[in-house]
């Protein structure tokens, strides 16, 4: 069956127009799916049932089910834990801000990666998620919270360059105007380095922001705590970075997160200006969530002060993340992780 919210406008048209039906009804039909965020056929009330019943036979529709929901004390954070067709589930994260409302989604069911410090990758990955299914963690949480969306940031867990055609497809959805209509400069996207795919994402020539994950600041250091540094060297992914910056014109972000007595020290600092002081930047730093599964300990807050200080006298715009959800395993692949051991008990 066709996955019908994956489709664009022009692609819905097409395929209704096959069905026998005039080409206004998939001007209605996409509205129903990306501006009222129906939940099914059955709600699209100018439809005639008839054809209703003709694209159910026709059309998958993607509607996550949410099986479980936890509300931070601390600052109000809602982390979604979203029941997919196939029986696998995903998690996505929904912020608040002064500025707006934030969903950080995930894009693949685990994640191959390995990076060290990250729950997502312990399980491995199970598969990519389809556009659809991206898009809908935005739209169940919006319909769930009553409250617009602002924000998206492709951060949850996956690693969404290696998912990299679902992903061009769910950002040209999200962002189209006959859609949410979110603009470009409010989506970031983060990897950890897969550098092809960076360079293919460069010369589409979107305005969204990219975030990659840097964590290290030497070639041997990286490689301990992410695999895919392994493949790509710290030369190349710079060189990436600035044909990012060179293609689009928009400044890169790095996230940078804080291990204890790992990356956080005088010489880690140094060696990060080094690396980064070329480039057009902003450096996001962030004290590690601990994982039960890894030994490494979050920076103490002295080493996480000193570390934001020493980038900004040397004028690279830093910021330390605002944690978020901490008391309702709010880091990457946390409750994802909690629910499948729960269910193997």
């Amino acid at each position: 069956m066709i996955d019908i919210k994956s489709l664009t406008l022009e692609e819905l048209t097409e395929e209704i127009k096959a069905l026998g039906e005039k080409a206004f009804r998939a001007k209605q039909m996409y509205e129903w799916m990306h501006v009222k965020l129906v939940r099914d056929f059955d709600e699209m009330t100018n439809v005639s049932k008839a054809f209703r019943d003709v694209c159910r036979e026709h059309f998958s529709f993607t509607s996550l089910e949410a099986i479980r929901v936890q509300e931070s004390a601390i600052d109000g954070t809602k982390k979604f834990l979203f029941a997919l067709e196939d029986g696998n589930v995903v998690e996505s994260v929904w912020m608040k801000y002064k500025h707006g409302n934030s969903v950080c989604i995930s894009s693949q069911v685990g994640c191959r990666m390995g990076c060290r410090f990250c729950a997502s990758t312990l399980d491995g990955l199970e598969r990519s998620l389809r556009p659809s299914e991206m898009l809908d963690q935005i739209y169940a949480i919006t319909k769930l919270t009553g409250e617009r969306v602002s924000n998206v940031v492709v951060m949850g867990t996956g690693e969404p360059l290696d998912n990299y055609d679902n992903l061009l497809r769910f950002i040209q959805l999200l962002t189209d105007d006959n859609g949410l209509h979110i603009s470009q400069r409010n989506l970031t996207v983060s990897t950890c380095g897969i550098v092809p795919n960076m360079r293919r994402l460069a010369d589409e020539k979107l305005q969204i922001t990219l975030a990659l994950s840097l964590h290290a600041t030497t070639d041997e250091k990286r490689r301990k705590l992410m695999p895919i540094a392994n493949k790509y060297s710290l030369i190349e992914l710079m060189e990436a970075c600035a044909y990012y910056f060179e293609q689009t014109g928009r400044r890169l972000t790095f996230e940078y997160s804080l291990v204890g007595n790992v990356n956080d020290t005088d010489e880690d600092v140094r060696e990060l200006i080094d690396l980064i002081k070329p480039l057009n930047c902003h450096v996001n730093l962030i004290p590690v969530n601990p994982i039960e599964e890894r030994d490494y300990v979050e920076s103490t807050h002295e080493r996480v002060v000193n570390f934001k200080n020493k980038l900004e006298k040397n004028k690279i715009n830093v910021t330390i993340r605002r944690e978020m959800g901490r008391d309702i395993d709010g880091a990457c692949g946390q409750l994802r992780r909690r629910h499948t051991l729960e269910g193997a008990r």
